[in-house]
């Protein structure tokens, strides 16, 4: 944390007129230590070994934030702006993916999944022919979230190994019902539906589609066996409880999470992805007008928020919305915001939260950023 120290009146003088004539403002950004105090109270609340995170304030500026340690066994610092895994953030990514190819006619928001993936989707109570694109993209298609399913067993996955282990249990609603239920299954059956109609893997349409044309260098969708972060990045942890023990979990193989949540990036280029997609960068108006139209979400998300298609609306405790997503992955949580008049902000800590009241006070960091 960076705190200002005065060595002289005259420079204490200085910067008391500064601050006289140039009071912060939210155009301006919250005070110079506002979020960097709720980081440092986040890890005192939550017992995380780290985080970091990245503002956009209204004039263009940022600022890179850092609080605790990057690495316990050796006291490393946080790096400013670092790589992490960040988990189901990966899902925007792959909406942005899908919609792009429905503007381009080569996909049908309200066509079958069967369409595009023919006898595949069968089970219990689920079938290809009754499940939209859009009910994936939207989580109203009734499948069961096949992490609930895996496990302990640590090993690199196919796609179509996660969804054959969803389609091994009951549908939990019909999709005629449409009714929202947070599932990883989603995701990975729309990443196939990508795969199936490009004949490329979903990493090279992101790639080529989103992290080339802006330019995020920081950004990249680990290839199969990459189980390392590259780059500069903090530890994660991984702890069964807000009691347990710290477990390195650094180095994992991310397939498990694939479609739905196996992407790497950094805070700055996470705020750079958002804001290009809310300022239509990524999508032609009719494309991004479907992704912004909600439906009430329920958990794992804050009380009064809207699911859209792979994009998140969350009420502010200073008036308005943000939209963004968020993502838990085993070593890192992170939360995303970008508001209509164009601040942004993406918090990390360096450990999975272990419980409901760890992510609300996740979030209470990105409202602090995004409000004052």
């Amino acid at each position: 944390m960076s705190r200002w120290k005065t060595a002289t009146l005259v420079v204490t003088a200085a910067v008391l007129a500064a601050t006289a004539a140039a009071p912060a403002t939210a155009a301006t950004g919250p005070r110079p230590d506002a979020v960097q105090q709720r980081l440092d109270t986040l890890l005192t609340e939550t017992g995380a070994p780290g985080a970091l995170g990245t503002v956009r304030y209204l004039d263009g500026r940022t600022r890179d934030y850092t609080a605790g340690v990057g690495d316990v066994a050796t006291g490393a610092k946080v790096p400013k702006d670092g790589r992490v895994r960040v988990g189901s953030n990966t899902k925007t990514f792959t909406s942005v993916v899908v919609l792009q190819l429905v503007a381009e006619g080569r996909l049908d928001l309200d066509a079958p999944v069967e369409r595009y993936l023919p006898g595949v989707v069968r089970g219990d109570g689920i079938d290809g022919n009754r499940i939209l694109l859009r009910q994936l993209l939207q989580q109203t298609s009734g499948l069961p979230n096949y992490t609930l399913h895996l496990g302990d067993d640590v090993r690199r996955y196919e796609p179509r190994e996660l969804l054959d282990i969803a389609l091994r249990y009951p549908a939990e609603s019909a999709p005629e019902e449409h009714k929202w239920a947070y599932s990883n299954t989603n995701y990975v059956l729309a990443g196939l539906v990508v795969e199936a109609v490009t004949q490329r893997s979903l990493g090279q349409e992101i790639e080529r589609r989103i992290v080339r044309p802006l330019g995020l260098r920081q950004t990249y969708f680990p290839a199969p066996g990459d189980a390392t972060i590259r780059g500069a990045h903090p530890h994660g942890y991984y702890r069964e409880s807000a009691s347990g023990p710290l477990v390195d979990i650094t180095d994992m193989d991310p397939s498990w999470a694939w479609a739905a949540g196996q992407l790497v990036s950094t805070p700055a280029e996470l705020n750079r992805f958002f804001t290009a997609l809310l300022d239509g960068e990524l999508l032609p108006p009719e494309q991004l007008a479907e992704m912004r139209t909600t439906t009430p979400a329920g958990e794992p998300f804050a009380a009064g928020s809207g699911y859209g298609l792979g994009l998140v609306s969350t009420p502010l405790s200073c008036g308005g919305a943000y939209w963004g997503h968020g993502g838990s992955i085993p070593g890192y949580e992170t939360r995303v915001g970008v508001t209509a008049d164009g601040r942004a902000a993406t918090v990390t800590m360096t450990v999975q939260a272990p419980d409901k009241a760890a992510a609300r006070k996740l979030e209470g960091v990105l409202d602090t950023a995004l409000c004052q």
